[in-house]
């Protein structure tokens, strides 16, 4: 794997930046304070977007020298100019157009982009309300309360070859990802392990560290208070 990758064994900060927000939500002030947090990695995308995202990354790229990574929530969710791609599996779900079939779409275009790709294994766990992700995919999250569950499925995709795993309460969610479910998948699997949605504080943030996330993903909680990290 590349320098991406790299960046998320490390781990650290990543902070998701939504391009149909960008008329209510400071990005500027954001990414800004992203820096001095030290940041990874910014992700772009979001369960439905709207706006072409050439302008964007390159818009963003352009006041940040950090990496830009895309975040997709369909395969329309494309463009050659980031420096990544998380290639996501929904593989807590049974749709199976977000466990391969928005793949196939897309690949074609990916790989002749030469963009760095991250197979990653996206698990939604149940962050105590209906998220975005749940309406769009059709699928069900995994409940907070069977860890076992959400072990099981994160093994099974280490096992057919995904070279990280996404555990997501959801954007918009009411409650982050358990201590406890972070802790229980670490401990079972080999590859990075990236947790998001529900994080509004840096309590929080440091709390999905200290269970074992390599990277944590913060977005709604940057967007209400951007000077979250300081």
């Amino acid at each position: 794997m590349g320098t991406l990758y790299d960046k998320i064994v490390k781990g650290g900060l990543a902070i998701l930046l939504d391009p149909d927000k960008e008329s209510q939500v400071d990005f500027d002030a954001i990414v800004a304070n992203g820096q001095k947090a030290e940041a990874s990695m910014f992700l772009v995308g979001g369960s439905l977007v709207s706006k072409p995202l050439d302008s964007f990354v390159n818009n963003l790229k352009g006041k940040t020298s950090l990496p830009v990574v895309l975040f997709p929530g369909s395969a329309m969710q494309f463009t050659p100019v980031a420096d990544g791609i998380l290639f996501l599996s929904l593989i807590s779900g049974r749709n199976p157009d977000f466990l391969i079939g928005h793949h196939v779409t897309v690949a074609p275009m990916v790989k002749q982009s030469g963009v760095e790709v991250i197979p990653t294994g996206y698990i939604l766990i149940d962050g105590g309300a209906p998220t975005s992700v749940q309406y769009m995919s059709q699928t069900m999250p995994i409940p907070a309360s069977k860890p076992d569950i959400a072990v099981a499925t994160a093994i099974a995709g280490e096992l057919l070859g995904l070279k990280a795993i996404y555990l997501e309460a959801g954007s918009g969610a009411k409650n982050e990802v358990p201590a406890k479910v972070i802790e229980a998948v670490r401990k079972a699997i080999s590859v990075p392990l990236i947790v998001g949605g529900g994080i509004r504080s840096k309590q929080q943030f440091t709390d999905a560290l200290s269970a074992g996330a390599n990277l944590v993903v913060v977005g709604n909680g940057l967007e209400t208070n951007p000077r979250m990290f300081g």
